[in-house]
């Protein structure tokens, strides 16, 4: 890289905007355009996500101030507010969704080879939930949730190698998480976890048709007969059992006539009994158990989302404008996903994001700036190592 370009320049490179101006055209998302493209707004929201602008207002002040170095840093202009308000509200959110899913499939394959805890087998793993980011009805009033408030919920469907979106689908509070089942085509052999939210017999049982399996937390309200028990298990791991069952209630024997495991276990760490579902027979008991145990990786990925991507305060009330910033967040993350492989750095996603949120008018290489840091923490952790010697 040039270390007389701005960092955030050198970030724009990792950007393909020949693939997002095929998404432009897609949807006429230029037409009729005078002030601001769909570039340059892509480009200015991009910004204000990496350097934790929580507004748009905050945006454009911010590029106010550095008009001078615009250009350099790969803008082409500065805005005020409700030109850039405006579009939000107008251009197709379809434009930034497609982008997101480009940058989803250049992404993934980087991280397929990455490790999951305590998990060795060959197949897709996937986590399925779903997080809700609460508003104000008053405000966002297509936007209904729970209780008379508002509420806008981002279902997602997280590949554990490297904790990569795959899926995501943006709705209102109302929208019931075992719905989602049927946007998902589901991949053979792949695994998904998801819990009780997701028991939906009729889904599953259409998931289990096309050859992939699922593991899930049972309601404690299913009625089943059990048919096999395998009593050879190891208690000591936190087993208790491992049974082959069939649905008792005739409704839901007709929505699922297979048979189910069921796997007991608990967790002696949080002092939970835990009874997991599954259609899948081929794994060890205490496999299912950590698999769903890994699910847990989509809950961190949500928390690290809502905390260090701009995306609790939203820059718009329309829903137009509300999934143009949710898909701009989620390509921030799937972009600097890109950088960190691109340069083999050895940070984590956040602590990249921390760097180049303060880093973006410096004229720094970006692989030194990432690299060079990661080789002073490994330094420090192996000093700390021998010190604790």
């Amino acid at each position: 890289m040039n270390a007389g370009k701005y960092v955030f320049s050198q970030v724009l490179d990792f950007v393909n905007k020949y693939e997002f101006d095929k998404c432009v055209k897609r949807y006429f998302g230029n037409y009729r355009t005078r002030e601001l493209d769909c570039w340059n707004q892509f480009v200015q929201l991009f910004f204000g996500q990496l350097t934790s602008l929580n507004s748009l207002r905050n945006i454009c002040l911010c590029l106010k101030a550095h008009e001078g170095k615009l250009y350099h840093l790969g803008i082409r202009q500065n805005v005020n507010v409700s030109t850039l308000s405006r579009a939000n509200e107008k251009r197709d959110w379809r434009i930034f969704a497609d982008f997101g899913n480009i940058l989803i499939k250049l992404v993934r394959p980087l991280y397929t080879d990455n490790p999951i805890l305590n998990i060795n087998l060959d197949n897709e793993i996937f986590a399925l939930d779903s997080t809700t980011i609460s508003l104000s009805i008053n405000l966002f009033t297509w936007a209904e949730g729970k209780y008379s408030r508002g509420a806008v919920k981002v279902h997602t469907l997280l590949d554990l190698h490297g904790n990569i979106p795959t899926f995501i689908h943006i709705t209102d509070g109302r929208y019931n998480d075992s719905n989602i089942l049927d946007e998902i085509t589901p991949v053979p052999d792949a695994i998904y976890l998801m819990d009780k939210a997701y028991i939906d017999f009729l889904a599953l049982y259409r998931m289990h048709l096309t050859g992939a399996f699922f593991v899930s937390r049972a309601k404690n309200t299913m009625r089943y007969d059990i048919t096999e028990q395998n009593y050879n298990i190891d208690e000591t791991t936190g087993l208790r059992a491992d049974k082959t069952v069939i649905l008792k209630v005739a409704k839901s024997k007709k929505l699922y006539p297979e048979k189910l495991r069921l796997v007991e276990f608990y967790d002696a760490e949080t002092d939970n009994y835990l009874v997991f579902l599954s259609n899948n027979f081929e794994v060890s008991a205490l496999d299912i158990a950590n698999l769903y145990k890994n699910r847990w990786e989509i809950e961190v990925f949500f928390k690290w989302i809502k905390q260090n991507l701009t995306i609790k305060k939203l820059w718009g009330y329309s829903e137009n404008a509300v999934k143009i910033h949710i898909w701009i967040a989620i390509c921030t993350y799937l972009i600097v996903a890109n950088i960190k492989h691109a340069l083999k750095s050895t940070l984590s996603i956040y602590e990249i994001m921390q760097i180049l949120s303060i880093s973006a008018f410096d004229k720094i290489s970006i692989r030194e700036l990432l690299t060079v840091q990661s080789q002073i923490n490994q330094d420090v952790k192996k000093q700390l190592t021998l010190f604790d010697c």
